[in-house]
């Protein structure tokens, strides 16, 4: 039986070897600074101006933030999940070029060798949402070093469950152009109906959400696991929660933990 220092070493290459093959692809850099400057520069300031002011009879749907420091959390997580997701794509990859056989006929345990893939993607994609805290001050959010903090132990353990999430639509999906189109029909709908780009009101009742919003558009806020990544990084970076704040921390470990068990299965699979 190998030691726990060995079985070590080894989850620890299999994380460096996707940090490695990340930090060599440019085009995945370019996406992770281009995607953010795009969202908060035409998107945020662009409907800046239109984010309060509106009044429904008595109630003001005024939020006390201006529209870049609302989405800012957004986009973290936006760039979180397209990271996550697409390093799925290294899955197939190394499954179609036999690496991925080789790896699961060594000693090591297959649960060690996803942890270490699912670590070095998580990892990864920590770094891309890292990437648009540089753009706090754009956005006029300031950070304190707990804030900081707070915010990349939630962006790591939200990553950790997206790459997991990741691996499971690879299990399903065979080739690289079937997953590129697959995983832009769910990043888009999750990103959208998470409460990320509109906000709903909690000074609204029930009756009132419904009648200012679709009772389904309603619904699939609520149900989409994301709203509530998006809530506890607003209630981290700019103290504004649409929901209960212990919801958003509870819901990204849950995910973190059903992914990965559903992704061992997966693996096991393989």
């Amino acid at each position: 039986m190998s030691s726990p220092i060995i079985l070590m070493r080894g989850v620890y290459g299999v994380w460096l070897r996707e940090i490695m093959r990340a930090t060599r692809d440019r085009g995945q850099m370019i996406g992770g600074v281009s995607r953010p400057l795009i969202w908060l520069l035409i998107l945020g300031v662009g409907l800046n101006p239109y984010f309060r002011g509106e009044v429904y009879g008595e109630v003001r749907y005024v939020i006390p933030y201006t529209y870049l420091q609302f989405l800012f959390p957004a986009v973290i997580v936006l760039n979180i999940m397209y990271t996550s997701i697409q390093f799925a794509v290294s899955v197939i990859w190394d499954r179609e070029f036999g690496f991925l056989r080789e790896v699961l006929v060594s000693p090591m345990p297959r649960a060690l060798i996803l942890l270490g893939k699912v670590l070095g993607g998580s990892t990864v994609a920590m770094i891309h949402g890292g990437l648009v805290l540089i753009l706090a001050r754009f956005a006029d959010v300031t950070l304190s070093l707990e804030q900081m903090a707070m915010a990349l132990g939630l962006m790591f353990v939200l990553a950790f469950g997206l790459t997991c999430f990741g691996v499971v639509l690879a299990a399903r999906v065979r080739s690289f152009e079937g997953f590129g189109v697959f995983s832009n029909t769910i990043i888009l709908p999750l990103y959208f109906t998470s409460s990320s780009v509109f906000p709903l009101d909690p000074a609204l009742t029930r009756t009132q959400t419904a009648t200012a919003y679709p009772e389904w558009l309603v619904f699939l806020v609520q149900i989409n696991p994301i709203t509530y990544a998006v809530d506890a990084l607003r209630g981290v970076v700019i103290g504004f929660n649409q929901f209960p704040a212990i919801y958003g921390p509870a819901v990204i470990c849950t995910m973190a933990v059903v992914f990965f068990i559903m992704a061992l299965i997966d693996f096991g699979r393989s």
